[in-house]
């Protein structure tokens, strides 16, 4: 039917439906999965790679801290990049992110020991906190809510390759011509990505306020300080003595009294809105990663012995499942409403952590892993998308950039400690035997999963007049 001929008949043909590959938001839609692909490869490949990185530089001791030092300090980045944001500059906030990413991986790729490893680690771990806070406020800005959940169903996307050819690629270039290479080579495709986004950011207008908020310096310090906090409860695992367990529970508590001018008022209370789903992050994030980083370790050691490239196909089919729910959720966002999705994923995630559990104390053969992970991931990807919808449904111009910064805080965290406690365990359960300490450090990722499986019923969107109230 013609224009004219639907106007003849009184029928009016509906609008095409907008998608974020339309003219209006292709290039930025595609640039920012760009760099979410890189960042997803890294993490990937690191993941995979690390036990054989620990082992060649006698770095054992360190390997926690590997992980858990870059989300550490990668709070510090997330509170600078959320405030250059919300003065106006989130474009400064990308470039200088994308900068400190690659210092740090060239840092770690050179390494010629553990802890200049770490310190590398650590440098693009800064980076990549502020990476993350960037690209959620540029989404906010740029893209309709409406297709907000398209979107984050592609960042998830972006983690379908490196999630398909990243642990193995990693494995047999670790196994090959060297593990420093799993690094340096992510380099080579960080600039290009970036020349790609550059274009699209300048024709991006953004929303400056008509006053701009002042640097929170206040916030910087508290995240440094909540970051030199979880560097200490990582490392207090050689402690002894009194200092044993005075130590950790000093840090615990920094932890505690540092992140709260950092997220929204109420949060450790798990208050019903904004503050239980900024919680919500923290616990999904530290459950789920707080057991992974222990899986590749086990099935690398005894009794599996598995390459580093076949143990890393763990991670290869979470990271697809991940990706297919992120997908199935972003298609259907009348159908599945918000609380559908995360009381779905959390069951699909509790089951997968507990199966996980349940499979090294019994030593099942290595598909019972790949079966959990990939439930892990598939609760992961129905759910998590959902939970920075609701933030930013909940946010207005004026506070997107500390309120994306408070979920990336919170992932960071939630992710560093439960890292840090799982550690402190398998190194207490590490005289009984390795996969006896491995079950040791999932257990403690169990436990932090109960705690999201209160706050995740809480979660739900605000008005953002409503949610500016809880906002320090």
């Amino acid at each position: 039917m013609t224009v004219d001929e639907a106007s003849a008949t009184g029928a009016i043909p509906a609008p095409p439906r907008a998608r974020v590959l339309d003219p209006a938001h292709r290039w930025i839609s595609i640039g920012m999965c760009a760099l979410v692909f890189l960042a997803a490869f890294e993490s990937m490949a690191v993941t995979a790679v690390m036990p054989a990185v620990a082992a060649e530089l006698d770095g054992q001791a360190l390997y926690a801290l590997a992980f858990a030092g870059p989300l550490a300090v990668s709070v510090i980045g997330m509170i600078v990049a959320g405030n250059a944001a919300d003065r106006g500059c989130p474009r400064l906030a990308l470039f200088a992110s994308v900068a400190l990413f690659v210092a740090g991986l060239l840092i770690a790729g050179t390494a010629t020991g553990m802890w200049q490893l770490v310190i590398g680690r650590l440098v693009h771990g800064l980076g990549g906190g502020g990476l993350t806070v960037a690209l959620y406020v540029i989404v906010a800005r740029v893209i309709p809510a409406a297709l907000q959940p398209s979107l984050f169903a592609g960042f998830a996307a972006a983690w379908v390759v490196p999630s398909l050819v990243g642990p193995f690629i990693s494995g047999v270039v670790a196994d090959g011509v060297g593990w420093q290479w799993v690094f340096l080579g992510v380099v080579g495709l960080v600039v290009p990505a970036l020349a790609m986004v550059v274009p699209s950011l300048r024709r991006m207008r953004v929303e400056v306020p008509a006053q701009r908020p002042p640097w929170r310096v206040s916030r910087i310090a508290w995240a440094t300080l909540a970051g030199v906090a979880v560097l200490v409860l990582n490392l207090s695992t050689e402690a002894s003595g009194w200092a044993g367990w005075m130590v950790p529970l000093a840090a615990v508590v920094v932890i505690a009294v540092a992140v709260r001018p950092m997220v929204p008022r109420g949060t450790l209370r798990a208050v019903p809105g904004l503050p239980a789903t900024v919680l919500t992050r923290a616990t999904l994030s530290g459950a789920f990663f707080g057991a992974q980083v222990y899986l590749p370790l086990l099935l690398t050691g005894e009794p599996y012995r598995l390459s580093t490239a076949m143990a890393g196909l763990v991670l290869t089919l979470s990271g697809v499942a991940w990706a297919i729910a992120s997908q199935v959720q972003g298609r259907n966002p009348e159908r599945l409403s918000h609380e559908a999705c995360l009381r779905i994923g959390l069951a699909l995630l509790g089951v997968a952590i507990a199966g996980s559990l349940v499979a090294t104390i019994l030593g099942l053969p290595p598909v019972a892993f790949m079966l959990t992970w990939s439930l892990a991931g598939a609760g992961m990807g129905i759910m998590y998308p959902r939970t920075t919808v609701i933030g930013l449904q909940s946010s207005s111009a004026e506070n997107q950039g500390f309120i994306s910064s408070a979920m990336t805080v919170a992932d960071a965290l939630g992710a560093a400690v439960t890292i840090a406690l799982s550690a402190l365990v398998f190194a207490l359960l590490l005289p009984l035997g390795a996969v006896t300490a491995v079950a040791g450090g999932i257990a403690v990722a169990l436990g932090v999963w109960a705690a999201g499986l209160f706050t995740g019923l809480r979660a739900r969107v605000e008005a953002p007049e409503a949610a500016a109230l809880e906002i320090g």
